[in-house]
């Protein structure tokens, strides 16, 4: 059976980490450069917040909380918006 071919499923398309899939591009043996856009789109990614929170283990009851902090979070930053854009139609 010969795999090396083989697309990868869809399914493991999912589970791969974000970030992976992009390329930086070195021009002219310009390496600051190069380095410079891979921090960047590390840091849209989510990748150093991720390397950092899987440098330790996370004890499920701690990582529960802190999903539930983010939603929270995720929550009130969409009721603030919501109000925000009320108050401006309240203007007009």
């Amino acid at each position: 059976m010969m795999m090396e071919g083989r697309e990868p499923r869809e399914r493991d398309r999912e589970r791969r980490p974000p970030g992976i899939a992009g390329r930086i591009d070195v021009i002219g043996n310009q390496i600051e450069p190069a380095l410079k856009a891979l921090k960047k789109q590390m840091l849209k990614d989510g990748t150093f917040q991720e390397m950092k929170r899987r440098a330790f283990y996370e004890k499920p009851s701690v990582k529960r909380k802190r999903k539930q902090a983010l939603a929270r979070k995720k929550r009130r930053k969409a009721m603030r918006r919501a109000n925000a854009s009320e108050a401006d139609e309240k203007k007009w």
